[in-house]
This record gives structure tokens, sequence and C-alpha cells, in this order.
């Protein structure tokens, strides 16, 4: 198993930081500290702590950044990275961007979003999680009180029944936080839902992908992760959250 990273996002809402960096390149230290560690230092740090070696890093928007890094990140948290163009950065939803790391996928993943500042427990968690027949696991939130914008998630007997952001908040048994447990096994079907579902609008997340599998009779599984601190980074009131998140860990 392998970990997986998505940043090819431009984060538009983050300049003037994404002006030249992509999203997952913010700093999220100290305000000001432009050396500080960034949402991608904090997940490959997580990886590193459950034992993973190599991490492939989907970019895209702004790209030469990443790879500008790729050596120091390498050499600072023991991994192997390798970096995956997703051509269509600018263009199309992240439904594609993970379809673009699709044959990594058939080592076994943890994906994690490049915009998600979360504990090693949020890993630890779904690693624990493993061992009873799941094939992919979601991260899920149950203690959050939620609202129009998150990634919401209904749970039932047999594991996701839906997920989507165009939900009543008072239906859902949680949000997904962007991180998520995929075994080899589930490949191939993941990689056939994430292309139904660009094709059909490449607009789409790449949960809609998880929600094509479910429909498709595909089990989808969850791990709640506790009550704990972690925040989506996508505009400045986020990244103020997010600094003070990460310090803590």
């Amino acid at each position: 198993m392998i970990g997986l990273v998505l940043a090819a996002g431009a984060g538009r809402r983050l300049r003037p930081y994404t002006d030249t960096l992509p999203k997952a390149l913010v700093p999220v230290g100290p305000e000001g500290d432009e050396e500080s560690l960034t949402v991608l230092d904090l997940t490959l740090g997580n990886f590193a702590a459950v034992g993973l070696t190599e991490v492939a890093i989907v970019v895209g928007y702004r790209k030469e950044a990443v790879y500008a890094r790729q050596a120091a990140l390498e050499a600072k948290y023991g991994l192997k990275i390798t970096l995956i163009d997703n051509d269509k950065a600018e263009e199309w939803n992240n439904a594609y961007s993970l379809w673009c790391a699709r044959e990594v996928l058939g080592r076994g993943v943890i994906l994690a979003n490049g915009d998600t500042v979360h504990p090693v427990s949020v890993e630890e968690t779904l690693l624990a999680a493993r061992g009873n027949g799941q094939k992919i696991i979601l991260a899920l939130d149950t203690v959050k009180v939620l609202a129009d914008e998150e990634m919401k998630v209904v749970v039932g007997d047999t594991g996701v029944q839906k997920i989507t952001k165009l939900m009543d908040p008072a239906e859902a048994t949680g949000e997904y936080i962007g991180v998520t447990l995929i075994e080899a096994e589930a490949a191939e079907a993941l990689a056939e839902a994430l292309k139904t579902t660009f094709e059909r609008d490449p607009d789409l997340y790449y949960e809609d992908g998880y929600q094509q599998l479910v429909n498709d009779g595909f089990t989808v599984d969850v791990a709640p992760i506790g009550d704990v601190k972690w925040v989506e980074i996508d505009n400045h009131d986020d990244l103020a959250k997010g600094r003070t998140i990460a310090c803590q860990y």
C-alpha cells in the first residue's frame, strides 16, 4: 500500500498564495512564515508515520513548484515520491484527477486530498478498520455539525448509500473528510466508475465516482474518525483555522 495525494487544484480563493503555488503547498504555519509546513508536508508526515514508504502525488496547477520540492520532501520524510501529471487540472474537476492515478490504485492506496489538514489518527483509524472484506473505506466525521457546503454521507446497513454536497444536512450520517483507504481489489471498478463520471460531466467530483460505484452495487464502507480537529482549506477563513490546527500536530 502506498500514499496518494490529489494536489492538482488551483485554489483560487486562496490568492495571493495560489498565484504561484498549488493549494497543497500553501503554508499552514504561522502567518508570514513562507518556509513553514504545508498541507502536503503534514500529509506526507502522516503517511510516513503509519509506515508507508512510497507516495504518488497528482499534480497540475503550478506543478513546477511540487517538482522543485520533490527531492527535499523525499529526503525529509523518507519517502519515494512519484509525480503524476493531470493535463486537465485547470479545466476539469477531481474525478478526472483521481482517474489519472488509476495505475497506482492497483497497489492499494491511502488517498488524501491536498487541502485537508488532519492528524495521523485518521490514517491509523482507516488502517485499523481493514480486514473484514472492505474494499473502500471513507474517513467519516460523525461529530461535526453540517451545513450546505460539506461532502455529506448517508450510511445504511450495507455501507454508503449516498455521498454528495447536494443533500439536506439533517439527512446525513456525517461528512467525508477527504481521506480514503482503497484496497487494490477496488482499483479496476473505481477507475471505471471515475471514467463514467467525468465523461458524463467533467465538473464532477471523485466522490460522484464513489456514488457511481454504490449505484452499481459496489459496497463502500466508512470508518468514523471520532472527535478530532481537521479542516478542508478552501478559503482564507479555512486557512486561519488550519493554522490553529496544524500547530497541534
